[in-house]
């Protein structure tokens, strides 16, 4: 597989199989994602993964902050307003998906069921939590960013499916816990990962993309 069969290819995976993904087999994904780019050579970043009961563990504490409708709480604010055109997109996504899964406007609990599963981790059997010292700042977390997308393009050219998602980090103090990590740290994004599941509609829905002459301005 080639860098641009990889990204045309990578989707965001919102249904996995429970079948476990190999300890060795997410070293090599983050062995070659560690090639990533940063400022200055930093690397700022530093990994936690859960799997097994470890995630189980965490997965239950989620699905009971959902059904508490606990407020979500990441260590990067989420966004408080977007500008129109933004929203518009936000919009549009919900719509594509909600239409390719079958799920009317009405349907408050198919609707719910789809939100809940942000907080399953999508059922996927591996989490990948990407942290950061807190007294960095903008430059290393584009630096973060850039490692995001290098794990999600080694995974899929190893034939696993991935779903980058906020939701995964939403609940710091769970994850603290769970896994020993530092106040010092930010915890700044979650990458789910796993195989798809082929069974499951979410599985075949990718999002669209803007048109190249929409988003390029060439000068000459």
């Amino acid at each position: 597989m080639n860098v641009s069969d990889a990204l045309t290819s990578r989707f965001t995976c919102r249904s996995f199989k429970s079948d476990p993904v190999s300890e060795e087999k997410i070293n090599q994904i983050l062995a070659d994602a560690l090639h990533s780019p940063s400022w200055a050579n930093t690397q700022p970043w530093q990994i936690y993964v859960a799997s097994g009961s470890k995630l189980e563990t965490i997965r239950a504490q989620y699905l009971e902050c959902f059904k508490l409708n606990k407020p979500r709480n990441p260590d990067v604010a989420l966004a408080k307003t977007w500008p129109d055109k933004y929203q518009k997109r936000i919009r549009e996504l919900a719509n594509e998906m909600f239409n390719h899964l079958k799920i009317s406007e009405e349907d408050s609990y198919e609707r719910n069921a789809s939100w809940r599963s942000n907080f399953e981790f999508f059922g996927a059997p591996s989490v990948i939590y990407l942290c950061m010292d807190k007294n960095l700042g903008e430059w290393s977390m584009f630096d973060m960013g850039t490692l995001s997308q290098s794990i999600m393009l080694a995974a899929t050219e190893s034939g696993l499916d991935s779903a980058p998602a906020i939701n995964l980090v939403v609940y710091p103090e769970i994850l603290r816990k769970e896994l020993r990590i530092p106040n010092k740290l930010s915890i700044i994004f979650g990458i789910a990962i796993g195989y798809k599941d082929n069974e499951s509609p979410q599985s075949s829905f990718k999002s669209s993309r803007r048109p190249l002459k929409e988003v390029v301005k060439y000068f000459e």
